[in-house]
């Protein structure tokens, strides 16, 4: 057996796991007196020259890692009798991520802590050169601490280089379910690709279940190039709607949407996953910024929200049976008009990505003396509409560029704002005015007060006057 190919040093292996590419044993390492675990290069693949040359290398390219403190440290790379690789790693004993997932649904705070670490993990390899290629809840592991580690890195390419991508049993069909879509048409890996596999893990922590489940590995990679993104807020528990686009960007076919990162696509599911009904408000620019400040509270008559017109209607007909004339326009680019005699009002509330929206229905009565003024036209665009990404793309990306603001990385803050303006502009959306102020905020503590003030000025006119903007125009006298 394969534990007696084992070096002496490595006393009582014991075999606990085993995998396409071979197995896993849990022995104590004598001589430093610790507990590893071993990964013993499966003997089909270990009488392959290139094969056992490949993971031998991309061991030691997964080495270089280690002191990352959610990568699984790896003591060792060497040959056991016979020729077989191994690899001696930190043996954790919390068990896998897909073990935890099998006993149930997790908290939406833990999973995103996990979802976190491992985000963190895959940065610092791409940061580095190192593509995964199969990110999944068996490759993350859990210490005693319950924290989590991402191992195997670089172990799938051995398989990619030397194999039919869809013909290896138990390597890159066992994984089907996390495969982007680049993967399932054979095509190269890249950073993205982890991103879309991180995409898939945070989809089965926070839903029970993988986004395209169900039929044969095949059918399920197919789904992955071909079938759109299932609404997540549909499957789990306690989800909100903001979530959907924030995945669904993860989860993007073309690798050139997705996030640019693991952290910034876990930093956005966060922000997504705050209370449905509470208002964010724009946070300050000026370092550090204060913990509970988020984006002020959409305008009331210039926010085009989707979803709630029916709500709307069903509100104006229960009024209209009541006798009261109403004036709104909901959704229109103006104010409304009505009758001079009544006046009251009605809010409706509902919870756009990352936002809450408050339209106001008006209906007058003779209390009130007159209507207040609309709010002011959004500026004409330049090239409104004209970007390549899709609205609900834009969106998150102005969500990362209020992140990349409130950690004071200023210049990525602007890159970002910019790009999603590309599509946004002129569109009146909410999310128009935001990328504005992140630019102009940002630009602001930059010192480019010409283009600074511009930005705000815009802001301003789509959402009206806000404290936010006054703060970062007063940093640009």
């Amino acid at each position: 057996m394969g534990s007696e190919l084992l070096p002496p040093r490595y006393a009582r292996p014991e075999r606990i796991a085993t995998g396409g590419m071979g197995e896993i044993y849990a022995a104590v390492d004598e001589v430093l007196g610790r507990k590893v675990a071993i990964k013993l290069l499966a003997e089909r693949y270990a009488r392959d020259d290139a094969i056992r040359r490949r993971f031998t290398r991309e061991a030691l390219a997964a080495a270089k890692l280690s002191g990352h403190p959610h990568i699984v440290t790896i003591y060792d790379v060497g040959e056991a009798e016979g020729g077989r690789p191994f690899i001696v790693m930190a043996y954790l004993a919390g068990g896998t991520l897909a073990d935890r997932a099998r006993r149930g649904r997790v908290s939406h705070e833990q999973a995103l802590g996990w979802l976190a670490q491992a985000a963190g993990a895959l940065d610092e390899a791409h940061r580095h050169g190192i593509v995964h290629r199969d990110v999944k809840p068996a490759n993350m592991l859990l210490d005693e601490r319950r924290d989590l580690h991402v191992g195997d890195f670089g172990i799938a390419r051995i398989v990619d280089e030397t194999t039919s991508a869809m013909t290896v049993a138990g390597t890159v069909l066992g994984t089907a379910g996390y495969l982007s879509p680049e993967q399932a048409r054979g095509e190269p890996a890249t950073p993205a690709s982890d991103v879309y596999g991180l995409g898939v893990v945070a989809y089965e922590l926070l839903t029970g279940g993988r986004p395209f489940e169900g039929g044969s590995a095949t059918e399920e990679a197919a789904a992955h190039i071909h079938q759109p993104v299932p609404p997540a807020s549909e499957r789990g528990v306690g989800l909100p709607a903001s979530v959907d686009p924030v995945l669904g960007r993860a989860l993007a076919k073309d690798p050139a949407e997705r996030f640019r990162s693991a952290s910034a696509f876990v930093e956005a599911l966060e922000r997504s996953l705050e209370a449905p009904g509470t208002t964010r408000v724009l946070p300050a620019a000026a370092p550090p910024p204060p913990p509970d400040r988020g984006r002020p509270e959409p305008p009331r008559r210039e926010a085009r929200p989707r979803g709630w017109i029916p709500a709307v209607g069903i509100l104006l007909a229960g009024l209209a049976i009541a006798g009261i004339v109403l004036a709104a326009n909901v959704g229109g680019d103006g104010g409304g008009s009505a009758e001079p005699t009544q006046a009251a009002q009605v809010t409706v509330e509902k919870t756009l990505p990352g936002t809450t929206v408050e339209a106001t229905v008006t209906v007058t009565t003779e209390a009130e003396e007159q209507q207040p003024p609309p709010a002011p036209e959004p500026p004409p665009a330049a090239a409104g509409g004209g970007g390549d990404l899709s609205p609900d793309a834009a969106r998150a990306l102005v969500d990362e560029s209020t992140g990349a603001l409130r950690n004071g990385d200023y210049e990525e803050a602007v890159a970002l704002a910019e790009e999603a303006l590309r599509t946004l502009r002129g569109t009146g959306d909410i999310y128009e005015a935001y990328a504005y102020y992140d630019a102009g905020a940002a630009l602001a503590e930059l010192g480019r007060c010409g283009k600074a003030r511009t930005y705000l000025d815009r802001s301003e006119a789509i959402q009206g006057q806000r404290s936010e903007i006054d703060e970062a125009r007063a940093k640009c006298p």
